[in-house]
């Protein structure tokens, strides 16, 4: 009767536990986007905490595969919070394909980030490659400079889905073993690099975003506002349609000179035709 009566309490004790947990997790309450990283590098660099409390771990390939650098160090990174630009001083690169293989052993959806930024180059079309996703191409032709400009972080983020020993990502499905292959492909400019990486539970919006950068972006309240310009003899305001441009006016127009009046240049023509034909005629009656 005991053991009746103890098994009964643990049931009970687990349901409620259960149940506050589900009511934890719909009131936001569920795990932090620390805990739902399941693995993060920094390449080419040593073990960081960044300010979300994700741990990354000291380069796995560190004196295997390829080679680390810290150049950037020298360089303050935009678009990053300064105790992280860490992430984005040091990489690690190789004169071949190289990547690294992660371990996933749930079913759900999950978000691969791939952290950037060019410190070496100054212009574009000098580092370009691929990078694959167990064979999967989800990132082409990626030039850091040509995205972004000099020493600015740039993340690039890919989401992807593991359900019944099958790894969907853009479209693509294939046969998943248990490991991630995350590899950076050699292209014809240069050579792939990463700066660090990390793979979490979850989705698209769960990804912090980087900094705003000047110039470069919008924020996206902006480009969701719908654009109004003045319009109309009674000063109305005429709605444009979504995605169009507000042409700014920064003075009185400029004259087309192509568009001006040409009579004044066809006079003296026409009088040198008008002297030039009386006298032809007269020479070829003597």
């Amino acid at each position: 009767m005991q053991r009746v009566t103890a098994q009964l309490v643990a049931g009970l004790v687990a349901a409620v536990l259960s149940l506050l947990a589900e009511q934890c997790w719909a009131d936001g309450g569920g795990p932090s986007l620390a805990e739902r990283v399941i693995w993060a590098v920094n390449a080419g660099g040593e073990a960081h905490v960044d300010v979300h409390g994700i741990h990354f771990k000291k380069d796995p390939l560190e004196g295997k595969v390829g080679k680390a650098s810290d150049y950037g160090v020298r360089l303050p990174i935009l678009r990053s919070s300064p105790d992280d630009q860490i992430l984005y001083q040091t990489e690690r690169y190789n004169e071949d394909t190289f990547g690294y293989d992660v371990p996933i052993r749930e079913e759900g959806d999950y978000i691969l980030v791939m952290k950037y930024a060019e410190v070496y180059f100054a212009q574009s079309q000098q580092k370009v490659f691929d990078v694959r996703l167990n064979g999967h191409t989800v990132v082409k032709d990626l030039d850091i400079f040509d995205r972004v400009g000099h020493s600015t972080a740039h993340d690039e983020i890919v989401s992807f889905s593991i359900r019944r020993g099958k790894l969907s990502v853009q479209g693509e499905v294939s046969t998943f073993n248990g490991k991630l292959t995350v590899e950076f492909v050699k292209g014809y400019y240069d050579n792939p690099k990463v700066c660090a990486l990390y793979v979490m539970k979850g989705t698209l919006e769960d990804v912090p975003k980087l900094q705003p950068h000047p110039g470069l972006e919008k924020p996206e309240e902006e480009e969701e506002e719908e654009e109004e310009t003045e319009g109309g003899e009674e000063g109305g305001k005429k709605k444009l349609p979504p995605g169009s441009k507000t042409r700014v006016q920064s003075g009185p127009r400029t004259p087309n000179p192509y568009a001006a009046d040409n009579s004044s240049l066809m006079f003296p023509i026409l009088v040198a035709f008008g002297v030039f034909i009386p006298t032809l005629f007269c020479l070829c009656r003597l």
